[in-house]
């Protein structure tokens, strides 16, 4: 397993600096959003491609966010019957997950999503707004964000292999407690 486990570790390190691009871009989408809503309203100046990019940056944050959300074990789920079960068992009920559910959903996505971005790039697309921008940088983030997804995917799986198996992580490498959601 040393061989998958050095790959878990190049994808956990991957999507852990792209999770921290992801934090500067929700401020940097703040920023572009203060400063257009500054420029609407106090200076009757506004600007589509301004509009554009927050909405590029928040594709941005969701498409590589997304990864290191799956990472950290954040992600949304149906607790009905996962919060009450065992930690092995709980890794089963990951490995199945994964394995069924999640990879072949990422990868056909990014499969999917690649032509989409690949025909906008070809032809230069641009958007239809006075002042829009190019549209193939948002579609990019597509296939690479459902990429992304897919190797974190790997990882887990990889990971979630390793502890049944008996091979000890690292506490930083397995985010797999878990917490009810606080209501």
């Amino acid at each position: 397993m040393g061989p998958l486990l050095a790959f878990s570790r190049a994808v956990d390190a991957l999507n852990a600096r792209l999770g921290r691009v992801a934090d500067w871009l929700v401020l940097l989408a703040c920023a572009v959003a203060a400063g257009n809503a500054f420029l609407r309203y106090g200076f009757s100046q506004g600007s589509n491609a301004w509009l554009e990019l927050q909405w590029y940056l928040f594709a941005g944050v969701v498409m590589l966010g997304a990864s290191y959300t799956l990472f950290r074990n954040e992600h949304v789920r149906v607790d009905l019957v996962y919060g009450s079960l065992r930690e092995r068992a709980r890794l089963w009920v990951d490995v199945v997950g994964i394995a069924l559910f999640l990879l072949p959903a990422m990868a056909l996505l990014a499969w999917m999503t690649w032509p989409f971005f690949l025909d906008s790039w070809m032809r230069g697309e641009t958007s239809s707004s006075p002042g829009g921008l190019i549209r193939w940088p948002a579609k990019l983030l597509m296939p690479v964000g459902f990429a992304l997804i897919t190797a974190q995917g790997l990882s887990e799986l990889i990971k979630r292999v390793a502890l049944l198996r008996g091979i000890p992580l690292a506490a930083d490498r397995l985010h797999a407690s878990y917490h009810r959601p606080e209501q």
